[in-house]
């Protein structure tokens, strides 16, 4: 069949992403947004990962001026870990631990010690609360191995911008969904109307409208190796409190706390298992660690999973109508923008008519991308002995590990080698074998193979760390760096 017109159920981020790329790329679709008051936005603070400036300023190019100053994000280097028995790890974007340098014989994770936590640019940086190097002539020097953080209801306004700019028409109706052969014949409206299209993106959240309400998907849960299930969320003003650039990720006692960084706001949420606190234990832990909360904290229920395929009939699913996973590592929008741009390939490359086997692959490419997030975030949970409570007790005990085990036992036999990087991580998995390692040697997981360096590499080493701890201190800080960003005279590449 021949696909000429979509219209996309839900006007959050991912079915605003997903109309945007679809128009952007295959301009002569005619692609239309249903925004149902049936269909809420999440709207709290959210973090990403390189792969969202990617999307938007290398694929899609879209002009970064536009988003700075209607979105208004901070930027955001990595995660500092509060986990494991070290007093804190950081996880950059800038895949510190498979590197090597000339004058040293093995890669850099083989070096890696509490006396000096960095081990290059981003990480030094984020140990000193510095996000760009500074220029001679004091303006940042701006580099792609970043994220942002972004309040979500100011992310969907640049977004709805963007996709009237570009002719996506909006359409505000409630709208009940009416199968048609092996899909969706149309989406039909409170007065009548029928909303007819070649294909349509579920992008209605949790809800899964199309997917699993109207065409029954079945659904893969996480829970095995995922245990959290509900997050509060609240925050407060900043006042005097610097703009960090990266999220902070702390143990609690049944989950992990976030801070994610705005420019006039600290956004704060626990993720937590109700298996193992109430809900009203865990707002009270909650409000223990954050005296300042100023806003009145709300629980959000999830689960974890993914459904069989996001790809069935003439419905593509996009986001939460897909699949959820916590957001330790801030991959929400990073989902998205890898389901919006491998749709807009796939009918690009077919001419807009999708064949079953260009079907079956987005399916298996997508369904991937959702394991290879849970078999990550499932490292996080096995290994952090930071406190001793029921949750991580169970969590170090039973937490499945899927494709992730083959990494944890090449690691514990070879420690923090990248040799068998290419063979043990997919080349499309994201977090690539410097992810794992970075996790692993963060959370101390002991191995068969510790490297004890000659003098005269490890003269080099510390030599090297204090060189990069310099650099980090003559760098310009996040309010600095928004400043600069803001003068009139600041030419945009």
């Amino acid at each position: 069949m021949k696909i000429s017109s979509i219209v996309v159920l839900g006007a959050g981020s991912a079915g605003l992403m997903a109309a945007l790329t679809l128009k952007r790329k295959v301009a002569q679709l005619a692609v239309r947004v249903v925004r149902s008051p049936d269909i809420g936005i999440i709207g709290v603070g959210e973090g990403t990962t390189v792969v969202f400036p990617r999307h938007f300023f290398e694929y899609l190019k879209m002009k970064p001026r536009d988003f700075y100053a209607e979105a208004e994000p901070t930027w955001k280097m990595g995660l500092r870990f509060l986990w494991g028995p070290r007093k804190e790890f950081y996880y950059t974007f800038s895949f510190e631990f498979e590197k090597r340098l000339h004058e040293l014989s093995r890669n850099n994770g083989f070096y890696y010690s509490d006396e000096c936590p960095w081990l290059g640019h981003a990480s030094a940086f984020m140990a000193h609360n510095k996000v760009f190097p500074r220029r001679p002539d004091g303006l940042p020097q701006f580099h792609n191995n970043h994220a942002f953080h972004i309040e979500n209801k100011k992310l969907v306004a640049w977004l709805e911008n963007r996709c009237r700019d570009h002719g996506v028409g909006i359409l505000d109706a409630t709208v009940r969904a009416e199968k048609g052969g092996d899909g969706i014949g149309s989406l039909v409206t409170e007065n009548g109307e029928h909303i007819t299209a070649d294909l349509f993106v579920d992008a209605s959240g949790f809800r899964s409208e199309l997917l699993s309400r109207a065409l029954g998907e079945p659904f893969r849960s996480y829970q095995d190796a995922l245990f959290c299930d509900r997050a509060v969320i609240g925050g407060w003003p900043r006042t005097e409190e610097p703009i960090l650039p990266y999220t902070t990720a702390e143990t609690m006692d049944a989950g992990w706390c976030w801070q994610i960084e705005h420019e006039h706001f600290i956004n704060r949420g626990y993720v937590y298992s109700s298996g193992y606190i109430s809900d009203d234990a865990a707002l009270a832990e909650f409000m223990r660690k954050n005296p300042k909360l100023a806003t009145a904290p709300r629980v959000v229920k999830f689960r974890s999973g993914r459904y069989e395929r996001s790809w069935v009939g003439n419905v593509v699913g996009i986001g939460n109508a897909v699949g959820f996973v916590e957001p330790l590592e801030a991959t929400a929008l990073q989902v998205i923008s890898v389901e919006a741009s491998t749709l807009a390939d796939s009918l690009l490359d077919s001419l807009c008519e999708p064949t079953p086997s260009l079907i079956r692959l987005y399916n298996r490419y997508n369904g991937d991308q959702w394991d290879d997030i849970r078999n990550f975030l499932a490292i996080h949970y096995k290994f952090n002995t930071r406190i001793d409570t029921p949750f991580w007790r169970a969590c170090r005990a039973d937490t499945a590990l899927h494709g992730a085990q083959d990494i944890v036992d090449w690691y514990r036999e070879n420690g923090p080698s990248v040799l068998a990087g290419v063979a043990l991580v997919h080349p499309s998995n994201s977090f690539r074998m410097d992810g794992y390692l970075a996790l692993l040697a963060g959370q101390k997981v002991p191995h068969n193979r510790p490297y004890h360096p000659p003098p005269a590499e490890r003269n080099f080493w510390r030599q090297h760390c204090r060189n990069l701890a310099a650099e980090a201190q003559r760098g310009l800080d996040v309010k600095e760096a928004l400043q600069a960003i803001r003068s009139p005279g600041l030419k945009w590449s």
